[in-house]
């Protein structure tokens, strides 16, 4: 063999070598890497059994941060996600498009609000999918809906029409502010209220506005009102920001000393216009009991237990001297 073949047989027979090597160590840095992979994977938090959607009124309300609220803990006690969707604003259209695309996605179970007859065949069309649907603060009775939970809001308003009667010994000329008349819920807020005070010859009902559940709204409805019936001594409002409207339109008229407010939901500006005298009576809803109950039944529907067709939540009237007992449920219900 020539000197120059050696040196050639030596280059092969190295760069064979060192590929060999190079082979092996790649190899084992890819077993390597996909052991890796595969104890990452394996150490990632699985995916929740269940995906439930929460369709509010209105994303940044505090009454549905509250149904939220209750409805994401029971993430703490079952393998469950709760996806809680709202509109910016109140907008039946926008919750219906957030119900069909929850319906799309093949979601575990619906909680929503049915604001309207547009929401039965929604709801129909999801249960027939084989989602469950919870009705939540207002009922949809002539859907498919496995269950409602939530207000027995036609007593709610003659709870309030109640403490009315009482609260101005009988004897009051009444405005009314309502969310608004397409609403299901606030039309039995209304009719329980009516049913009450129309029965009492020294209650009188001189007009029914609405605010269309803003508080902007309610303001400027209520201004009207005063400045159109100056006979007014009493306000009833029906949702969350209606005593809030009410109260500043009495201010701005040098009307608040002499006139009785009595609204729903005791959220923390109605809390505060309580304890300074603006408003007189709340109407206390539980919408955190409302979505914790809400995942419980939809989980009883999947495990195939029996469930109810109505569970209605508390209700109650609270006045300044009720608010200590009202803290201090709140804090038990939490704990």
């Amino acid at each position: 063999m020539t000197r120059k073949a050696k040196i050639i047989y030596i280059i092969l027979i190295t760069t064979f070598f060192i590929a060999a090597g190079l082979s092996i160590y790649y190899y084992q840095k890819l077993q390597i890497n996909n052991k890796e992979m595969e104890e990452a994977i394996a150490s990632e938090v699985s995916l929740p059994t269940y995906h439930f959607a929460l369709i509010g009124e209105e994303m940044n309300h505090e009454y549905w941060r509250l149904v939220g609220e209750g409805a994401k803990e029971m993430e703490l006690e079952h393998d469950i996600f709760v996806e809680y969707e709202a509109p910016k604003r109140s907008n039946p259209d926008e919750q219906l498009k957030l119900v069909d695309i929850a319906i799309k996605s093949k979601v575990d179970g619906i909680i929503v609000q049915a604001l309207n007859d547009h929401f039965t065949p929604m709801i129909n069309k999801a249960v027939q999918e084989g989602i469950p649907v919870i009705t939540v603060d207002t009922d949809s009775p002539e859907s498919e809906r496995n269950a409602y939970i939530g207000t027995d809001n036609y007593e709610a308003g003659r709870l309030a029409g109640e403490a009315l009667v009482n609260d101005t010994n009988g004897q009051a000329t009444v405005g009314i502010i309502t969310g608004n008349l397409d609403n299901l819920h606030h039309q039995l807020r209304l009719q329980g209220f009516k049913d009450v005070v129309e029965k009492v010859e020294g209650i009188e009902i001189v007009a029914t506005e609405e605010s269309n559940i803003t508080r902007v709204e309610a303001e400027e409805t209520a201004y009207s009102v005063l400045m159109e019936h100056e006979n007014i001594t009493a306000f009833y409002g029906t949702s969350s920001y209606n005593g809030l409207g009410i109260v500043a339109a009495a201010d701005s008229l040098k009307r608040q000393d002499d006139m009785y407010v009595i609204t729903f939901d005791a959220i923390e500006e109605n809390i505060n216009l309580l304890e300074n005298g603006d408003i007189d009576a709340i109407v206390e809803q539980q919408p955190f009991e409302m979505g914790k109950q809400s995942i419980q039944v939809l989980l009883d529907i999947i495990q195939g237990k029996e469930i109810n067709d109505i569970y209605h939540t508390d209700t109650s009237i609270i006045r300044i001297n009720d608010l200590s007992n009202m803290t201090e449920r709140r804090m038990l219900a939490n704990d």
